[in-house]
């Protein structure tokens, strides 16, 4: 018989603990939630103190039984999920099936919780087990109503007044708010014009550049030189008073420190992952909790980092000497500050309950076990290590030097130089910085100057600006906006993300959020309609309410009642008050030029449109953006083939395209470009020759001519070969940064491939 059964979250994590604990413990997997919420309406009943309806989880049904049947073989039952409040859910949950079952008679039951899987660490905690936290239960059973009640109550609203098949979510609304936000902030931007001058000099045979920082004795802001003619005009008085040269009037040199970065968060490592790896959040989660449970590193399976889920910058005390020892013998007792360092988390809504995000042991040096890792969590382990190692070093210091220089009274350039004199933890690590400008000048190195001395001038270099609107968010910088306002938890980020795109609110241009035209008018009817459910500091506040009902200072069922009943009665009110049109129309000052009725911006299928309010008896639409009195643009030289009229450029939701001027009742389209021949034949209809196409989001494929009678497609570029396995009639050439360029059999039951020469094509499409 077993003595003792524990029940963690996931196979990986079960595999590494069963080692560190060996005979006399079974410990199996509860492959995440067990159970959740009907879903359906009345699975959280508010006339019933907010009594919640269960399920059991399909898919985990079957580990649920597993358990079930282990625990009547034990005497011990440690629940051991993660720790934090999703964990604590979690054990909950499964003791309330297990105590259902009446399988907890004469059963010792602990809940164990630990911020590393190190053999010292699960043992501890198995050694130390504790009740299950009411307190964090009730938070996240809260937590898990209030979504549940905002989703079961706004989506069904949005289905009415919008289109069927929309979610609004508690934390995701406030996200896609800010999205919105900054969109309309760069639509609305004006530009302002503004110029710099500088001066080319040279000093000893080396050049450099000076700005322009005051002029006759004027000391110059951003606009003070807005356009041309005062360029111009400055660019000849400085030439005039310099004569050829400028002189030293000033030579400021100073010692500067940089200190390092506080180990990581839950979400500065998305940030940072996000920046230097190109990781989504989401990837980054998922590669964290791989190295979280554990990875064979040659015959010891370890956890080779703390728990990822944390707003915490404080390190254990062990570990910050076993840093500190790590430092002191790589890189010298001159790179070690005199006591550790200590750092201060600025995240509202901090939860510090546990550590950062670190390596459970300095000493697993990321090169020393790489071999060991993939490439993508080898690459995320050593941005971890470094940046834990670089917060315990001592800092840098750089000597900086600022030159003034004058071209005659009162005209002065401005030159920055600096040397790096001690890395110190630059050696190891620096952080990124989000939409970072060009690099200025502090980092170059400028001739040795004294005051007084003479540099030659080479030229005066006047040079156009003009201001820029702000940056769309990325990943990284949408990230640091939620942890800033306070909406969400670290570890929901990834999912609200993941949220947004699925529900087609955003989209991706070169990895910065774009709002699609269904996600400006759902953020528009929230934002109008439930104006204090999308404000920020309401979402913080009540993610403040969330923590104090952890820390048993709150009644969960009293939060939730302060929350529902004016929720509620605001619902009921929209839904009798609000018509469609209200929402999905945005009226326009301008008349219909086909039968004189008014204009609006209208939601359709496609997105948005300018129609005519007389729809259906007037069915004038155009594209939003187009000009009205624009003629359309006429394909010289051909007509349409089905009906004879003149063929134009027509826009769609997928971009520009050839349709017929005849249209609606000629509706004859072809593609703008005329799909490449390849001319290697369709190996399925072996009729038609596969074509190179784009898809609607503009990735390259290939297909058949024959289309749609034929809908053979390929993502790689054919090759008229056929293959030596399988004897299919055709190969494809891809590829990758790892393996190059390969020829492979595109049938799925082959795995044949061949080492191949890159061709120009292929490259350019991969």
């Amino acid at each position: 018989m077993t003595k003792s059964l524990v029940i963690v979250e996931s196979p990986a994590k079960a595999k590494t603990i069963k080692k560190y604990l060996g005979k006399g413990y079974s410990v199996l997997a509860s492959y995440g939630h067990v159970r959740d919420l009907l879903p359906k309406e009345g699975a959280v009943d508010p006339a019933r103190d907010f009594d919640m309806t269960y399920q059991l989880i399909e898919k985990n049904e079957k580990h649920v039984d597993a358990i079930a049947k282990a625990l009547k073989k034990a005497d011990n039952l440690y629940l051991a999920t993660d720790p934090d409040r999703e964990g604590e859910a979690i054990s909950w949950h499964l003791y309330e099936i297990l105590k259902e079952r009446d399988l907890l008679v004469d059963k010792q039951v602990g809940r164990v919780a630990f911020n590393e899987i190190t053999k010292r660490a699960v043992n501890e905690a198995v050694s130390n087990p504790r009740e299950l936290s009411s307190d964090l239960i009730h938070a996240q059973l809260a937590r898990r109503a209030l979504d549940f009640l905002v989703g079961f109550n706004l989506s069904p609203l949005l289905w009415k007044k919008i289109r069927r098949g929309l979610s609004a979510g508690r934390v995701q609304s406030p996200a896609l708010r800010l999205i919105v936000e900054r969109e309309i902030e760069i639509e609305n931007f004006k530009p302002r014009e503004y110029w710099t001058i500088e001066a080319e000099v040279e000093s000893d045979k080396q050049e450099f550049t000076a700005k322009l920082s005051q002029l006759k004795g004027n000391k110059l802001s951003q606009f003070s030189i807005n356009n041309e003619k005062k360029a111009r005009d400055a660019e000849l008085a400085l030439n005039d008073a310099a004569e050829g040269k400028l002189i030293v009037k000033k030579v400021d040199k100073k010692k500067r420190k940089r200190n390092p970065t506080a180990p990581f968060t839950t979400s500065t490592l998305q940030q940072e992952a996000s920046r230097k790896l190109g990781f989504t959040a989401k990837k980054t989660m998922s590669i964290a909790q791989q190295l979280y449970e554990g990875i064979d590193i040659g015959g010891e399976t370890v956890g080779l980092i703390t728990y990822m889920r944390t707003d915490s910058v404080s390190l254990a005390q062990e570990a910050l000497d076993e840093i500190r020892t790590f430092i002191k013998d790589k890189y010298g007792a001159d790179n070690l500050p005199k006591e550790p360092r200590i750092f201060k988390t600025k995240a509202k809504n901090a939860q510090e309950a546990h550590e950062a995000v670190r390596p459970t042991s300095v000493n697993h040096e990321p090169a020393a076990i790489k071999s060991h890792l993939s490439k993508d969590q080898s690459r995320l382990y050593e941005l971890i290590w470094k940046r834990t190692v670089a917060c315990q070093m001592i800092h840098a210091t750089m000597d900086t030097v600022a030159v003034d220089l004058e071209a005659g009274p009162g005209n002065i350039f401005r030159a920055n130089g600096s040397t790096l004199v001690s890395p110190g933890f630059m050696a190891v690590y620096q952080e990124s910085v989000d939409d970072s400008k060009a690099k200025d000048d502090k980092d170059r190195l400028l001739p040795p100057l004294q005051e007084g001395d003479t540099v030659k001038l080479l030229k005066i270099l006047p040079e156009q600006h003009f201001t820029e609107p702000p940056p769309r968010y990325s990943e990284a910088s949408l990230v640091k906006a939620l942890e800033e306002h306070g909406i969400g938890r670290p570890s929901t980020y990834a999912s609200i993300i993941s949220t947004l795109q699925s529900r087609e609110y955003v989209e991706m241009d070169k990895k910065r959020f774009i709002p699609t035209d269904v996600g400006r008018i759902v953020n528009k009817f929230l934002t109008e309609h439930f104006t204090q459910y999308v404000d920020y500091d309401f979402t913080a506040h009540l993610e403040d309410d969330l923590d104090a009902i952890s820390r048993g200072e709150m009644d969960w069922k009293k939060t939730m009642q302060a929350f529902w009943k004016p929720f509620k009665k605001l619902v009921d009110d929209k839904d009798k008050s609000v018509d469609r049109k209200d929402v999905t129309h945005e009226q326009l000052d301008e008349k219909c030029p086909k039968c004189g009725g008014n204009l609006a911006i209208r939601l359709g299928r496609r997105g948005r449109f300018v129609g005519c309010n007389n729809y259906p008896e007037c069915d004038y639409t155009r594209n939003v953006g187009e000009d009205a009195n624009a003629e359309p643009e006429v394909i010289e030289g051909r007509k349409c083939p089905e009906c004879n009229s003149d063929l134009i450029i027509r826009h769609g939701r997928y971009g520009k395209f050839i349709g017929c001027s005849g249209y609606p009742d000629c509706r004859y389209i072809e593609p703008l470009e005329k799909p490449e021949d390849t001319g290697v034949q369709c190996p399925e209809c072996k009729q038609g020759n596969m074509l190179k196409r784009k898809s609607r989001n503009g990735k390259i494929f290939f297909s058949c001519q024959r289309y749609p009678d034929c809908k053979y497609a390929v993502w790689n570029l054919p090759l008229g070969e056929a293959c030596p396995k399988c004897d299919w009639p055709m190969l494809t050439l891809k590829t990758t940064k790892r393996r190059g360029t390969e020829k492979v059999c595109p049938q799925k039951d082959c795995d044949f491939v061949e080492q191949a020469e890159a061709v120009e094509e292929a490259e350019s499409e991969s």
